[in-house]
């Protein structure tokens, strides 16, 4: 990213002119636009034009400038799209019309707001450091499988994918299996020269399940010798073989996290999150009260000064709700007053979709309200998103704010209980009342049927009666029946 002007006024308000050179610059666009920003920018824009004699249209190139109520990333392709109301005089476009800017690398904008916050200026100072690039790559393969990944501190970049139907060995012969092999590494060698700057990456990281990485490492450097490709020779120091339980992309989470690997990349940009969380998720094990997550507990781990390190998600700086935005701005400028470090995790970084397990035989917390919880079973798997976006590392533990969190859930639940018992005083004083009132009814309704029982018995008792008797005849007659039929 390339700074080219930088007007901030006293108030925090201000513009600040960009032009995006990279996919990753992109990225970083994204996380500094917001919904009701201003962007200025050119694009391109269908105009009609129409006369009494024909009617034509063609596509001119303009200078917009838009107030920002939509805004689309892709990763893959780094398309960046802002919609919304024009805000200029413009010949062609109406003011108040829609219209979307798609923002191109190499490509001038200007952004406008209303207050640029610490957060937002730092970023640009990161993406606009000439040292801030890819300096670490990673092959994740298995056997007709591999990725080729650009990692960063902000995000991880697919740089290729790479499919080839390896055929299996056959019993006295494999020579199908090992021609489709060697072109399979040959594929996945050309695409590392194609992708990798060897004057920027100071590792490579070659990771596969079994005995793929070392019989690729060794049929690369066996082409490298032969064809004297120097790009290899002269970096065959860089390339680190480690072990993944796939070939999939997600496999980097336990490549970056091996413990092996820490003091190899440990000057690498990515391996600083990495660590970070690696060191929450121990805490969080070893000693929960120095371990917290979610923003009220943390909030009140930093009115005590407690915080030494921050993690946060940088979904949380990218809320429409202005008030939300500013309380993490201003707990992650806290934090960083006092000593501590703010780390903002991305979501298109590995670390930012980081899975951890807990393996705990007994329960610490148990009060429904404290934030360790521990759930009863031996793995348990989550996301720094899913914990709130918010996590924190403290320098002394805690304990008072569980006791706290305690207290308050007891308090719930005597509540809730005497509420209960109130109630249901209520309900047995109500009880006999409905009783009584449904007894009175019944005795009305049987009074009502009697006296209509009389009525019909003056005109109709003699009929009743005969039945009756015919009826107990044939009863008698049939219980007689069946007497002998029995006894025979």
């Amino acid at each position: 990213m390339r700074l080219i002007n930088k007007n901030l006024e006293k108030d925090g308000s201000g513009h600040v002119g960009l032009i995006p050179e990279e996919q990753e610059d992109m990225w970083h666009a994204y996380n500094l636009i917001f919904v009701g920003d201003h962007i200025t920018a050119t694009t391109v824009r269908r105009v009609n034009r129409n006369t009494a004699v024909s009617s034509s249209s063609e596509r001119l190139r303009l200078t917009l400038t838009i107030h920002v109520e939509k805004i689309v990333f892709e990763a893959d392709s780094g398309l960046l799209r802002v919609s919304g109301p024009n805000r200029s005089e413009n010949p062609h476009v109406k003011m108040g019309a829609y219209h979307s800017i798609d923002l191109e690398m190499n490509r001038k904008f200007t952004l406008t707001k209303a207050y640029w916050d610490s957060i937002t200026l730092q970023r640009i100072t990161d993406a606009c450091d000439p040292t801030k690039s890819a300096d670490l790559a990673a092959v994740v393969m298995s056997e007709g499988l591999a990725y080729i990944c650009l990692i960063t501190k902000s995000m991880t970049l697919v740089r290729g994918k790479i499919e080839l139907t390896i055929p299996r060995k056959r019993k006295g012969s494999s020579a199908l299996h090992d021609k489709a092999l060697d072109r399979f590494f040959d594929m996945i060698m050309q695409g590392i020269l194609r992708h990798v700057d060897f004057n920027v990456v100071k590792c490579i990281i070659i990771a596969s399940p079994g005995f793929t990485k070392d019989q690729f490492f060794e049929y690369m450097n066996n082409v490298a010798l032969s064809k004297d490709i120097k790009s290899i020779k002269d970096n065959k120091g860089k390339f680190i073989l480690a072990h993944s339980s796939s070939g999939e992309k997600h496999a980097l989470n336990e490549v970056l996290a091996d413990p092996s690997l820490v003091d190899r990349l440990s000057e690498t940009k990515a391996a600083g999150e990495v660590d970070a969380l690696n060191r929450f998720y121990a805490m969080l094990r070893t000693e929960p009260d120095r371990a917290f997550y979610g923003l009220a507990d943390v909030m009140q781990a930093q009115e005590k000064l407690a915080i030494q390190d921050l993690l946060l998600t940088d979904e949380l700086f990218r809320s429409a709700d202005i008030a939300k935005r500013r309380k993490y701005i201003e707990l992650t400028e806290s934090v960083k007053s006092s000593g501590g470090n703010a780390l903002i995790f991305s979501t298109l970084h590995v670390s930012g979709e980081r899975t951890f397990s807990l393996q705990h035989t007994h329960i610490t917390h148990t009060t429904q309200h404290t934030p360790h919880t521990y759930i009863h079973t031996q793995h348990t798997t989550t996301e720094l998103k899913q914990l709130g976006g918010i996590a924190a590392i403290l320098r002394f533990p805690l304990p008072e704010i569980d006791e706290e969190r305690a207290s308050e859930s007891d308090t719930e639940s005597d509540t809730v209980d005497n509420d209960d018992d109130d109630d249901n005083v209520d309900n047995a004083d109500e009880e006999p009342e409905s009783e009584s009132e449904s007894e009175e009814e019944k005795e009305q309704q049987q009074q009502q049927r009697n006296n209509n029982n009389n009525k019909r018995g003056k005109g109709g008792g003699g009929r009743g009666k005969g039945r009756g008797g015919a009826g107990r005849k044939r009863g008698d007659s049939d219980s007689e029946e069946r007497e002998e039929e029995f006894y025979l």
